[in-house]
């Protein structure tokens, strides 16, 4: 189906949703997630999208969820939108009295991250179960907002005694001049980020993972952001200036483009 919004189209286990399909995300929003763009048929680090809704799965409805199967339906889904380019969602729900996990794929227009330097303001929230990605969380929705009204692009959810965990809608690293480092804190870990760790251990550039806080931020020269969409730089955590490093940019940019790309 297309809904109101014209780009967008909505299956339902292999369907186009129904009226009917759509009370179940209205009303019974129980579920987990993953987001991915796809380009001429291709995602990076998709068996890592699979294995996070099947683990997703597991833990909340203590079913699998078949790999092989939601491709299938990624793809059947594309060819419902006429689409090789785009940006899709593979939800996992459990309706009321089902004994089956039902999985709702979205494809809309791709997003085509342009690298702008971001600016994020830190809110004393903590995601509970932080590795599930799910849709309908509040309180990302409420602090991002609030962010974006104070003139900031998101927000920075931090844990009691200002440590750093993860961004509203990203994960957050920062460069120390010699480390990637990312934030030993509970938080998701991102497909693009966990494809950036893994690349950059391959490199003389190894990642790291350790506690930051809010008053330590002046001991990095620069930070940056990955979601699905890509990976910026960050200019500004509240008061604190960032540097855009360009050589820092420049290798996470070349280790994520080297990641082979995987047919749906």
């Amino acid at each position: 189906m297309t809904t109101s919004a014209p780009d967008l189209h909505v299956e339902f286990d292999g369907h186009p949703a129904t009226g009917e399909d759509l009370r179940i995300p209205a009303f019974a929003g129980y579920g987990h997630f993953t987001a991915m763009q796809v380009r001429d048929r291709t995602v990076r680090g998709l068996a890592l999208h699979l294995d996070r809704l099947d683990s997703a799965n597991r833990e909340l409805f203590g079913l699998p969820l078949d790999g092989r199967r939601v491709r299938e339906l990624i793809g059947h889904a594309l060819d419902g939108a006429g689409r090789r380019d785009a940006s899709v969602r593979v939800h996992g729900f459990m309706p009321p009295d089902s004994t089956a996990t039902v999985p709702m794929v979205t494809v809309r227009e791709p997003v085509h991250a342009d690298g702008t330097p971001r600016s994020l303001m830190s809110v004393p929230f903590a995601r509970a179960v932080p590795n599930i990605k799910r849709p309908g969380e509040f309180g990302q929705t409420y602090y991002g907002q609030q962010a974006r009204r104070a003139g900031f692009d998101e927000a920075l959810l931090t844990s009691p005694g200002g440590m750093v965990t993860e961004g509203s809608v990203t994960n957050i690293g920062f460069w120390d001049g010699t480390y990637v480092v990312w934030p030993d804190a509970p938080a998701l870990t991102g497909i693009t980020m966990a494809l950036l760790e893994r690349g950059l251990a391959r490199t003389d550039r190894p990642s790291v993972r350790r506690g930051v806080t809010l008053d330590g931020l002046g001991a990095y020269r620069a930070a940056f952001v990955t979601n699905s969409q890509g990976i910026a730089p960050v200019h500004r955590i509240d008061d604190t200036p960032f540097d855009i490093d360009e050589d820092l940019m420049e290798l996470l940019g070349r280790v994520y483009e080297d990641v082979p790309l995987e047919t749906v």
